[in-house]
């Protein structure tokens, strides 16, 4: 039976706790379930908070859809999984890789691809634009929440790192360090500005997100590279 589609805020954290509950800790998609939950935790308490967001009407809403995205994926099986998302569970049970590995992976997904399929599914929910200041500038101060909450998520894992694979960790830095959540980000940016202006083109439009997630796809399956011993 499908999932009860989430409609809050609250609805993200309490599916999200509950897939944390349901899965083993080394499950890879686990992994990027728990680092999403700490996210959008923090994500929620600056919505309850005064005059952080211009819109936190808008900003709730978008919270909501993209969040929507990585359930929708999580309750996919193949062969519907996303194919942004495809490596991902494809290798979740991968003893061959790291914990962050798996975490970037999913951040990888979750931004290059759903962000900006969410944004501008937002908009027309809420008859906004990427045009508008308002919208670009709360996208911006989710920037700045998330960098802190990314030097943190990497401080953690790669102290796992160091204790997996000692002396072999410098390949596993480069891997790690290849990925940025801020770029990330400035891509998914342009990506959404992109789908907005062709929204109208029809089967432009279709072919376009289609090969953003299999591009998108394809950069997660070198993020999820072997570098342990099976």
């Amino acid at each position: 039976m499908a999932a009860t589609p989430v409609v809050s805020v609250q609805d993200v954290i309490e599916r999200m706790q509950r897939i944390e509950d349901e899965l083993k800790p080394d499950d890879g998609a686990a992994v990027f379930n728990r680092m999403y939950l700490t996210v959008t935790e923090k994500v929620v308490a600056a919505l309850a908070a005064e005059q952080v967001f211009h819109d936190p009407i808008f900003m709730a809403e978008l919270d909501v859809t993209f969040a929507g995205l990585w359930l929708a994926a999580y309750d996919s099986s193949a062969p519907t999984i996303p194919k942004a998302w495809a490596p991902l569970f494809e290798r979740r049970h991968e003893t061959s890789l790291l914990p962050i590995q798996f975490a970037l992976a999913g951040m990888n997904a979750h931004i290059a691809h759903d962000l900006p399929v969410a944004l501008n599914a937002t908009c027309r929910q809420l008859r906004k634009s990427p045009d508008d200041a308002t919208v670009r500038a709360d996208y911006e101060k989710v920037n700045d929440l998330l960098a802190a909450c990314e030097n943190e998520i990497r401080r953690s894992f790669l102290n796992e790192a160091e204790q997996a694979v000692d002396q072999h960790l410098s390949p596993v830095v480069h891997l790690i360090d290849s990925w940025n959540i801020d770029r990330a980000r400035d891509v998914a940016w342009v990506n959404a500005e992109a789908m907005w202006a062709i929204r109208g083109l029809g089967p432009l439009a279709g072919r376009y997100e289609v090969a953003l997630a299999r591009t998108v796809g394809m950069a997660s399956r070198c993020l999820l590279t072997s570098v342990l011993a099976a």
